[in-house]
């Protein structure tokens, strides 16, 4: 196996003895052999199973050239859109572009097309009309289905049929990318494979002898957004690989998309085996002039520990990708390569997270699932923590402990999601008070969300109770430490199911806390979520009820700006927001109100103008700011999805928020 990089011209080609190649990986990201990134792991292990793969890095879509670089391949065209959807990469929730991409050379935005995997694969059949074309990556594997494009507001077929491709190789592909390699090689036409779990094809006849649960028809789907709601929550009850069933969504008379059951997952063998392969843990050398990748930065001295997540938020498509059963890496694979991390010149003795979806899974949430797969209709933490779960975090801590022991590291610190939740349902304190303890940076990012159960309920989140005992034993394991950190609360605005009235209580809940965002995050309807789907149809597909969703681009701006109410640019629409929500109480001079009178312009006096309430409302409008940090990238293979968008915050203005009113 070799341990350079894989061949990205016709020269490295030529240096290892290639005549032709067996797989042609396609990406729209920057060629980074790290397994951080789904094209190093997918493209690594085809190389240990002896196939030889090459890439070719953003090709200039405009250019049937491009895609022709290294020839045509024997076996196929791998495509994957990158590490993140193509659309989520180029717009704001508002739909305005971009302004960096992180996973191109130098940052610079532009280097992919929109629909990344579409315009590929077109791409490659104007010049190789019959080669094996399979896609993967998290934009094939949240669009393999019918689905809700957020960007055109339309209900969009399988991406299999608008893309060209032949196969779709879904969620984290490594055991059946593998299969579909053997088949080919083996002489299989590609038309023929349809037998491999973790796939999607394309058939004009079903097998009657398979189990196969005929979903609602596309045209159907989109006379009826109900239909939608119905077919989208039957999918999400068949996403696991032991229970799911065979799913064909018919195209016309003689047309079905045919989507297999979810492949296993790996166990900790084949993981540590995925992640011992020989990566550079680096970015192509050619892109050195332009500066290098940013996105490596966020992964360079990370470790991924597990894949999948029991949490079952609505807004995150882990459960489509992921799947809900927790995979992991054993200590030894995972120490080894914290030791390797010591040893690169860039290393100055901190691992900045060890984690994935959700940092302190370290085990499937009971034994059953092992063996029968996740309940269909349950979730393990919603509404109220299952009685078969099992919440014990003594792996992950005995794993922490060893790493603070390996030579060179002065720290471990955790920055992958803690669910806040699951750790209160340990009875044991041990792995809460060590994190207080050594592995928090200074502050805590925790996903509440939100503060109003109501929104709570259809976002998949526990009751803000849970939150609050939360905050206060964290505040306590603090004092009892003689630690002073913060806690850094993720918030979402104009989700479905809230209204002005909860984002109001949500404001209110950030007035008494004297936290202001210094950014907000606006739900982002992206592909294959339960949230997407209630934007979508106006009901929870989970109980066909109505679910209010706001969607007028004026009311999200109001939403958004009661989170920042003392931000003196959003006065306006604060008040709009709390005289629409019959809120007045809100606007005054007392302690507890949001906004003070503005005088009447018509008028050269008003009440109120005393230094008293002057002095009142400056500390009403104050506080200090805070920040978030984006550590999200959905790929193939990297165990943190991202499906969830986070902008970036400055930590500098970060302030324990959380123990202000005590000080």
């Amino acid at each position: 196996m070799s341990t350079d990089f894989l061949p990205v011209s016709r020269k490295d080609m030529e240096e290892r003895g290639i005549e032709q190649l067996d797989f042609v990986y396609v990406i729209g990201d920057a060629y980074v052999d790290h397994p951080s990134f789904g094209h190093a792991i997918i493209s690594r292990l085809l190389e240990a199973h002896g196939f030889r793969v090459g890439i070719i890095s953003q090709p200039d879509w405009k250019d049937e050239k491009s895609i022709s670089i290294l020839g045509k391949p024997r076996l196929g065209f791998l495509v994957s859109a990158g590490n993140m959807d193509s659309m989520v990469n180029h717009y704001t929730v508002s739909r305005k572009r971009r302004q960096k991409d992180a996973y191109t050379p130098g940052g610079v935005m532009g280097k992919r097309p929109d629909n990344a995997t579409i315009v590929y694969c077109n791409l490659i059949r104007r010049t190789y009309k019959h080669t094996p074309i399979i896609i993967g990556g998290i934009e094939a594997s949240l669009r393999r289905l019918a689905h809700y494009d957020y960007w055109s507001d339309s209900l969009k077929r399988s991406i299999l049929l608008d893309s060209g491709a032949d196969l779709i190789s879904y969620g984290m592909g490594e055991h059946s990318i593998i299969e579909i390699a053997e088949a080919l090689d083996a002489g299989i036409h590609v038309r023929d494979i349809t037998f491999i779990a973790g796939t999607v094809y394309k058939t004009r006849m079903l097998d009657e002898a398979v189990d196969t649960i005929v979903l609602p028809s596309y045209e159907k789907l989109k006379e009826d957004k109900l239909w939608y709601a119905r077919s989208f929550y039957t999918q999400y009850c068949n996403t696991d690989a032991f229970a799911g069933k065979r799913l064909a969504e018919p195209y016309g008379e003689h047309l079905y998309i045919v989507q297999n059951p979810s492949a296993k997952p790996l166990t900790q063998m084949e993981m540590d085996d995925v992640y011992a392969l020989p990566y550079k843990r680096t970015w192509h050398p050619s892109y050195d002039a332009r500066g290098g990748v940013p996105a490596i930065s966020e992964v360079k001295f990370s470790l991924v520990s597990n894949r999948g997540c029991f949490g079952g938020c609505s807004f995150c498509a882990l459960t489509f990708h992921q799947g809900r059963i927790i995979q992991t890496r054993g200590h030894e694979s995972i120490i080894e390569e914290a030791k390797q991390m010591t040893e690169d010149k860039d290393f100055k003795g901190y691992i900045h997270d060890v984690g994935g979806p959700t940092a302190n899974f370290r085990h499937p949430a009971c034994e059953k699932q092992l063996k029968k797969g996740v309940c269909p209709n349950k979730q393990c933490l919603f509404p109220k923590p299952c009685q078969n779960m099992r919440a014990d975090h003594k792996d992950y801590l005995i794993l922490l402990r060893k790493l603070r022991k390996i030579p060179k590291v002065k720290k471990v610190f955790i920055r992958s999601g803690i669910r806040f939740d699951y750790l209160m349902a340990d009875k044991d304190e041990s792995f809460f008070r060590e994190l207080v303890k050594y592995h928090i940076s200074g502050q805590l990012k925790v996903a509440p969300e939100h503060v109003a159960d109501k929104v709570l309920a259809k976002m998949g989140k526990p009751e803000h109770a849970v939150y609050q005992k939360f905050v206060k034993k964290y505040e306590q394991l603090n004092r009892q430490e003689g630690m002073n950190q913060f806690l850094v609360p993720y918030l979402m605005s104009s989700h479905p199911g809230c209204s002005l009235t909860e984002a109001v209580e949500l404001a209110e809940y950030l007035r008494d806390l004297g936290y202001m965002p210094e950014q907000v995050q606006d739900f982002y309807p992206t592909p294959s979520t339960i949230s997407t789907c209630m934007y979508y149809t106006g009901v929870d597909p989970r109980t066909m009820e109505p679910v209010y969703v706001p969607k007028n681009p004026h009311e999200k701006a109001m939403q958004r700006a009661l989170i920042q109410y003392r931000n003196p640019a959003n006065y306006e629409l604060v008040k709009e927001a709390l005289l629409k929500a019959h809120r007045s109480d809100l606007i005054g001079f007392d302690a507890k109100c949001l906004i003070r009178p503005r005088p009447d312009k018509n008028r050269q006096n008003y009440q109120g103008t005393d230094k008293n309430r002057r002095g009142q409302d400056d500390r009403n409008m104050g506080g200090k700011n805070a920040g978030r940090k984006n550590t999200g990238n959905s790929s193939n293979q990297n165990g943190r999805n991202t499906a969830k968008e986070r902008p970036t915050g400055k930590k500098k203005t970060i302030r324990n928020t959380h123990n202000r009113k005590k000080k």
